[in-house]
């Protein structure tokens, strides 16, 4: 927790966002590109965002956003005079926007896990090397093992294996080494 503390803007935003990754993260620490959402495979970033959506969801700033999107339709004359299909698509477009903010501030913490040392990234996908950065590339997140010692004491890392036995002088098992 000292590491993200000295390295993130929002330390418990950041240690969720890690422990998510860790969670979803193979038996090798990778997580992503993609994660299994129900029936459907998602990528990693829209996953995150919508796993942590309903920590941040604070009323008052739904309805404030609502409220701008519903003046910006109306101003634009694209509000519908059906108030029931007026709220269903004013409630889309609040729900893109938080998802589009979400993925913002998944990627900022990201960024500051990789900063911490915490995790490493890279990308798999279309045109990998490509210099437009969005060319159809996702996002795989590696947790390294002295996190996941950390987060999960449980799990076999290189940080947590258990010796089968000790070696004693010269590098002989410790039986020998007693003769």
């Amino acid at each position: 927790m000292r590491t993200i503390a000295e390295n993130s803007a929002r330390p418990r935003y950041t240690f969720m966002v890690l422990d998510l990754i860790a969670r979803v993260a193979r038996p090798n620490g990778q997580a992503g590109p993609l994660v299994r959402d129900g029936e459907a495979l998602v990528p990693i970033r829209e996953w995150l965002a919508a796993a942590i959506a309903p920590s941040g969801a604070r009323y008052h700033h739904r309805r404030m956003t609502a409220d701008k999107v519903r003046a910006a339709l109306d101003a634009k004359g694209e509000l519908p005079d059906d108030r029931d299909e007026a709220e269903r698509l004013v409630d889309a477009q609040v729900g893109e926007r938080i998802r589009e903010t979400g993925m913002t501030a998944i990627s900022r913490a990201v960024s500051e896990l990789v900063r911490a040392g915490l995790i490493k990234r890279h990308y798999q996908g279309c045109w990998v090397d490509h210099e437009n950065r969005g060319a159809q590339r996702h996002a795989v997140y590696t947790v390294t093992d002295p996190v996941r010692a950390a987060l999960y004491p449980s799990i076999a890392t290189s940080e947590n294996q258990r010796k089968p036995y000790v070696r004693g002088a010269h590098g002989q098992a410790r039986a020998a080494a007693a003769r």
